[in-house]
């Protein structure tokens, strides 16, 4: 019953990062307005927080030294995927990008089947198809999707198997810890990050210091508030929920990102983007409402 309980947190936890994560789009449009754009965006969403937890890496280095290659996996798989995520937003459609990098429940179901041996429920697939319908439903796929892949699209498919990779890892390390995950998710994630500008042929070229130093006053408190303290969530549920659950309650993101694009951004918002949150939200409580009526989740 204890265990349930903790799960339960776990889920209302990594539920809530998702809202968070849905909003932030509005700091990247903001450090682009200020002058970094493209992937530098994407390299200081990651190299901000680390250099925030630079006294927590300090004190805990003896326990990331002794999490060994299974914790620095998981942190430079979760890392990456979320550079590559960013990246498609860069170098395609949102829309493509949130299409491509949300099969993960699909990805992460299917993995943790192989490597975890969890079993795949009735009421997980009718989960993973609630989430992809609503979905669907708000990227308005039925109206037109092109089949050519691009760079981007493939980053965008990349970063959700890459995901599914690092929660299936988190998952299955039993003496792992959410708070060392978590740094090891910004340090690889900034390395990762700048690998990429590097291997980019697209803003390669980095912002000044002034025009980061002007933007420290409000990327700091952005960092400390809506950058650290969900990852630390998601990082810490990925140790205890499936890996398929996980990326559905994840999928919040969409919801908040569609209603604050509405609100803030003149963006569409009408009766198909309220079925298509009204679905992903029954996926996302689906689970674990059996779970309370004393089912065992896959």
């Amino acid at each position: 019953m204890k265990n349930l309980g903790i799960e339960h947190l776990a889920m209302v936890a990594v539920a809530f990062s998702g809202l968070a994560w849905g909003v932030f789009w509005i700091p990247l449009r903001a450090l682009d307005a200020a002058g970094i754009s493209g992937l530098w965006a994407v390299v200081m969403f990651q190299a901000l927080p680390t250099a925030l937890l630079a006294p927590a890496i300090l004190v805990r280095w003896r326990r990331i030294v002794s999490g060994g290659w299974t914790l620095h996996v998981s942190g430079l798989l979760a890392g990456s995927a979320l550079v590559l995520y960013a990246g498609a937003l860069v170098f395609t459609d949102v829309v493509r990008a949130l299409l491509f990098f949300y099969l993960t429940p699909l990805w992460s179901t299917l993995l943790a089947r192989v490597v975890l041996g969890e079993p795949i429920t009735g009421v997980r697939w009718g989960t993973i198809g609630l989430a992809l319908a609503g979905l669907l439903l708000i990227l308005k796929v039925d109206t037109g999707f092109s089949g050519t892949l691009g760079p981007g699209d493939w980053m965008g498919l990349a970063s959700g198997v890459v995901w599914a990779f690092a929660a299936v890892s988190m998952r299955s390390d039993t003496k792992g810890s959410g708070i060392e995950f978590t740094l090891s998710y910004f340090v690889w994630g900034s390395i990762a990050a700048l690998l990429l500008t590097l291997l980019s042929s697209q803003g390669t070229d980095p912002p000044g210091w002034d025009v980061v130093r002007n933007t420290l006053w409000w990327m700091v408190p952005v960092a400390a508030l809506l950058l650290i303290p969900p990852a630390l969530a998601v990082m810490w549920g990925a140790t205890l929920l499936s890996p398929g659950l996980l990326s559905i309650l994840f999928m919040t993101e969409i919801s908040a990102g569609t209603v604050t694009a509405a609100l803030w951004a003149n963006e569409p918002f009408g009766t198909r983007e309220v079925a298509g949150i009204i679905l992903i939200t029954l996926a996302g409580v689906l689970e674990p409402i059996s779970l309370l009526r004393g089912r065992s989740p896959a």
